[in-house]
């Protein structure tokens, strides 16, 4: 196990790159299962689970080639079916919650997908419903083993029909988009999720040779086509590390520039960190940010405390929420933090109590958090990181605290984050990795 040591209370200057966005990876690389011709794929982050699922397409007999640091080339010509039986893949699809996102492009293009349950972050339940209820109401017949082995077919074919989802879920409304371009037939997705990274997929496979109207809203209607093309497609910065540094250079008093945003996808995250009385600048496509002593919380206009809260698109991503609540520690005034999504997400606030933060943990969902105004630094304690995005606050508070903090199981931060500690050290970080 892994372990970031940090030394806080260092102001950090410089300017710092985006990786590529990580959902929106899991998704594009397995729509290159759509087809036969070669697909071009740039600004992939170089990120343990993005590596693994590159590794699975490879092992599944996906010619991959690396043409650059962040740049492959894919052609799924000679797909191994056989490949889904073996225990190696089993393995696999357990240890990677993306692999999920096969099933919509292997059931169209092959008529069939099995599939263990995916791992992935323990922050609460995550069904996976709305997959499978939509690729079943294309044609698809599912069979479950034991508890946890999915097979999927589709003997007769996919035919286009017209669902409403459950959920507007990201990742069901993926599969869902790349099973039915491939469908005979109209298909109809009310309350189809539409953030920036659905719509980049949509936007490759049309380019592909898909038929998709409504691409950017909750209604989607898609023509079937017999079959895609190849294509290049290049990814979206991730919109979780820019909001990552911002909060990171307000907490640590920091001076950074977060270069090439594609700033316009960025819905209302920049107003969100706004409404914590965060100072930032867009400059053409970057993002400045300057060295604050003090950021207060906005009230609504009666004078009433602020929620900041989750939501589909185009709300607050769930992904940012702990890095809204960390910041929130050294602000000034009173917050209260709403996780909708996920029952397990605030449970890292205890070591944040732990550092001399006030938070009041009210259920599973909300917390209460009383900003010290940086009147009080935070002290370095040791604390093992829950998942990703907690990972990462966590990360945060150590940088900003007084002394030396331990961060366990880092490995779950590198699942999401390309180096982080090596792009936080150039901008004048304490990190070491143990």
């Amino acid at each position: 196990m892994a372990s970031f040591e940090v030394i806080g209370g260092h102001p950090l200057k410089g300017e710092i790159v985006p990786q590529g966005a990580k959902n929106e990876a899991l998704q594009i690389l397995c729509a290159v299962l759509l087809t036969s011709e070669p697909v071009t794929i740039s600004n992939i982050p170089d990120i343990r689970d993005v590596n693994k699922l590159i590794e699975l397409l490879r092992d599944m007999g996906v010619k991959v080639g690396k043409l650059a640091s962040d740049t492959y080339r894919f052609q799924a010509d000679a797909v191994n079916l056989d490949y889904l039986d073996s225990e190696q893949f089993v393995a696999q699809g357990r240890a990677l919650r993306g692999s999920v996102m096969i099933l919509g492009p292997m059931l169209a293009r092959f008529g069939k997908c099995q599939l263990p349950k995916p791992g992935g972050d323990k922050i609460g339940r995550r069904p996976m419903d709305t997959h499978f209820l939509g690729l079943e109401k294309l044609g698809g017949k599912l069979t479950l083993e034991g508890t946890d082995f999915y097979r999927i077919k589709a003997e007769n074919g996919l035919r286009g029909t017209y669902m409403l989802l459950d959920e507007a879920s990201v990742t069901g409304t993926a599969n869902i988009v790349m099973a039915a371009v491939l469908a005979q037939g109209t298909t109809t997705i009310y309350n189809a999720a539409c953030e920036p990274y659905l719509q980049q997929l949509c936007k490759m496979l049309v380019r592909m040779g898909a038929k998709i109207n409504g691409i950017g809203s909750n209604l989607l209607t898609i023509e079937g086509v017999e079959s895609l093309g190849g294509t290049e497609h290049r990814m979206l910065p991730d919109m979780i590390e820019i909001g990552s540094f911002i909060g990171l250079a307000a907490m640590t008093g920091s001076e950074i520039t977060i270069k090439d945003c594609q700033v316009p996808e960025l819905g209302i995250i920049p107003d969100t960190f706004r409404k914590l009385g965060i100072q930032l600048e867009v400059r053409g496509d970057d993002i400045y940010v300057p060295a604050q002593d003090h950021y207060e919380i906005a009230t609504y206009l009666d004078g009433s405390i602020l929620t900041v809260s989750d939501h589909t698109w185009p709300g607050l991503t769930p992904d940012l929420l702990s890095i809204v609540l960390v910041v929130a520690i050294q602000a000034k005034g009173t917050v209260l933090i709403h996780q909708k999504m996920f029952e397990s997400r605030l449970f890292f606030v205890d070591k944040l109590i732990d550092m001399g933060a006030q938070i009041t943990l009210c259920d599973p969902h909300r917390a209460i958090v009383i900003g010290l105004d940086k009147r009080n630094a935070l002290r370095g304690i040791s604390m093992t990181s829950p998942d990703i995005r907690a990972g990462v606050a966590l990360l945060i508070a150590a940088l900003s605290a007084d002394g030396r903090s331990v961060i366990d199981n880092v490995e779950q931060i590198d699942r999401g984050y390309q180096f982080i500690d090596k792009r936080l050290n150039a901008l004048g970080a304490q990190i070491r990795r143990l």
